[in-house]
C-alpha cells in the first residue's frame, strides 16, 4: 500500500519534527546499546528555529489544491495505491534474489523461475487484498489500483534477460514526498519493468498538479551484483550483513522506496541488500534543496530489506523497533 494523500488537517510531520531530537537520542541509545553497531552519518543537530520555518512553508503549501500529499507514515488517509497479485510470476534465482531468500525456499525458486505463483496461494492473496480495499473503501479512503501486466513475459536489454514480478507492492516502487511521486530504481532484475503497472496512475496524478520524478535507470549489469557474494546459507549471510556486506555493490544508484521512513523534513534510510549508499546520497541530494535531511541509520539485522522490518515511525515522537 502506498499513501498518496493524507487529511489536509494532518500534522504532516511538523509535531514529530520537535520531539525529534529526543527521538534521535533515544534511537540511537536504543540501537547501539542493543544492536551493537555503528551509526552512520545521522546528525542529531536539529534546529527548532530551521523546523519552524519549514513547518510554516508547508502551511502555505497546504492551501494549494493537491492530488499528492504525504509526508509521513501516521496521518489519516484521503487517498492510497494498493496493489494486486494477478499475474505474479516466481522471480529467476539469480544472486540478489538468493541474498533476500531463505535456503528452504532455494529450490523453489530453481525449479518455478519465470513461472507463475501457485494458483491456491495467489487465489488466497487476492481474496485478502481485495477485502482490504472493501475495508479502505468503506472507511472512506480513496483506493487506487495498479493495471494488470502479463508479468510472465520475458524481456531483454542489453546486459540481462528477465520475467517480470507482479505489482504487489506499491511501497516498494514509488515513495511520496510531499507533492512529489519518485520512482525508485529498484535492484532485482525482475522488477525492472514494474513501473509500467503505475504509469498510468502516475500521469493522471501529474495532470492534476503533482510532481513526478524518476531516479536513474539503473543498466543492472552484472557490476552492480557481487557474483562471489559467498553464501552457502543464512548463517553465513548473517555474518556477511553484520560487516556492512551486501549482494548489491557501488556500481550504480539502486534503492527500494521501502528502505525510507518519513517523518515530515527529515526521512530515515538504511543500506541494504537492495538499496547501496549511492541511492541513498542520490535522495539525500535530491531532497536536499526542499530542507528535507536524510539520515542513514543500521541495525543488527541478518537480512536487510526494507527499513519498516525493523523501525517505524508510528506518531509524533514514537517509533517501534
Amino acid at each position: 500500500m502506498l499513501r498518496v494523500r493524507i487529511m489536509k488537517g494532518g500534522s504532516r510531520g511538523r509535531e514529530a519534527a520537535h520531539p525529534l531530537p529526543k527521538l534521535m537520542r533515544c534511537l540511537l541509545g536504543h540501537i547501539r546499546q542493543y544492536a551493537s553497531i555503528p551509526v552512520a552519518k545521522t546528525s542529531v543537530a536539529i534546529d527548532d528555529e530551521v523546523h519552524d520555518k519549514e513547518d510554516n512553508q508547508l502551511d502555505k503549501d497546504v492551501g494549494k489544491k493537491n492530488s499528492v500529499w504525504s509526508w509521513n507514515e501516521w496521518d489519516p488517509l484521503e487517498e492510497v495505491i494498493v496493489g494486486r497479485v494477478e499475474g505474479a510470476t516466481v522471480p529467476k534465482f539469480t544472486a540478489e534474489v538468493k541474498a533476500n531468500t531463505y535456503e528452504r525456499h532455494w529450490d523453489f525458486f530453481s525449479r518455478c523461475g519465470g513461472q507463475l505463483f501457485p494458483e491456491n496461494h495467489l487465489k488466497k492473496a487476492w481474496l485478502e487484498i481485495e477485502e482490504f480495499c472493501n475495508i479502505l473503501q468503506h472507511e472512506g479512503v480513496v483506493v487506487k489500483r495498479p493495471d494488470p501486466i502479463d508479468w510472465a513475459e520475458v524481456y531483454k536489454t542489453p546486459d540481462f534477460e528477465s520475467p517480470g514480478l507482479y505489482a504487489a507492492m506499491p511501497r516498494d516502487i514509488l515513495l511520496i514526498i510531499g507533492d512529489e511521486i519518485i520512482e525508485a530504481p529498484m535492484a532485482w532484475r525482475t522488477r525492472f519493468f514494474e513501473y509500467r503497472a503505475y504509469r498510468d496512475l502516475i500521469k493522471d496524478y501529474f495532470r492534476q498538479g503533482a510532481y513526478w520524478t524518476t531516479a536513474p535507470k539503473p543498466q543492472m549489469s552484472d557490476a552492480l551484483y557481487d557474483k562471489d557474494y559467498p553464501m552457502k546459507n543464512v548463517e553465513e549471510r548473517n555474518k556477511l550483513a553484520a560487516q556492512g556486506k551486501f549482494v548489491t555493490t557501488e556500481f550504480e544508484p539502486c534503492f527500494d522506496a521501502a528502505d525510507f521512513m518519513r517523518a515530515g523534513t527529515d526521512v530515515f534510510a538504511q543500506r541494504s541488500q537492495v538499496t547501496n549508499f549511492m541511492g541513498i546520497d542520490w535522495m539525500r541530494r535530491h531532497l536536499a534543496p526542499k530542507g528535507i535531511r536524510v539520515h542513514t541509520i543500521s541495525f543488527k539485522d541478518p537480512n536487510p530489506m526494507h527499513i519498516d522490518a525493523t523501525f517505524n515511525i508510528i506518531g509524533p515522537g514514537l517509533y517501534t523497533m
